[in-house]
């Protein structure tokens, strides 16, 4: 491939900034997203906590209920308790299924957690919901994934709300904005490695 000239190249960069700015123009709507992070890769609830603290940094505020990773203390926890008027975190699970045993107990965990993000969703003081892991439950059918996407399609028109966890039912995929899908290409679990602080949690 030549090489270009430092001339053509900005010739070339101002051409695209005027198709960038074309089409910037359209993209007018301002709207409350639904976010869905699925997928086998790690990520999924990291990408979601940095728009958390993106918000904390607009001076928004967040709720945050964890429907699986409650039973562990997390690093996200103690930053987020930094920020009590603008962020309230709810670690609300009791660990994975394998780790409960009892699937009644789980379902009952899963309720009252769901319970916690309607009213996060229902209170005009939140401008961002983040239900991590709620897919993980919706798998386990621990709760109706209808009565999760009514819920969250009929929510106030200008409140952000992000599902994380592997498994995304197609209906809730379907109801989204936005949906993300983290591709495992390599994990060091697979090579020995433990979870780590500061990486897994």
């Amino acid at each position: 491939m030549k090489e270009r000239t430092p001339e053509q190249h900005a010739e070339k960069m101002k051409k695209k900034q005027a198709a960038q700015d074309k089409i910037m123009a359209t993209k007018t709507a301002e709207k409350g997203l639904l976010i869905v992070h699925t997928g086998k890769g790690k990520g999924k609830t990291t990408a979601a906590l940095g728009m958390v603290l993106r918000m904390i940094g607009h001076g928004k505020k967040v709720g945050i209920v964890q429907f699986v990773k409650g039973a562990m203390q997390t690093g996200e926890k103690t930053v987020f308790d930094a920020f009590p008027d603008q962020v309230t975190f709810k670690p609300m699970g009791e660990g994975f299924t394998w780790n409960t045993q009892d699937r009644t107990r789980d379902i009952a965990s899963a309720r009252e957690a769901w319970d916690e993000v309607k009213r996060m969703i229902a209170d005009p003081g939140y401008d961002m919901v983040l239900a991590d892991e709620l897919n993980i439950v919706l798998r386990y059918d621990y709760l109706p994934v209808e009565e999760v996407v009514e819920v969250l399609t009929a929510r106030p028109e200008m409140k952000h709300v992000v599902v994380t966890g592997r498994n995304a039912p197609e209906a809730l995929m379907e109801a989204a904005d936005l949906v993300t899908e983290m591709t495992l290409v390599k994990h060091p679990f697979r090579g020995g490695v433990k979870a780590q602080a500061g990486i897994e949690f």
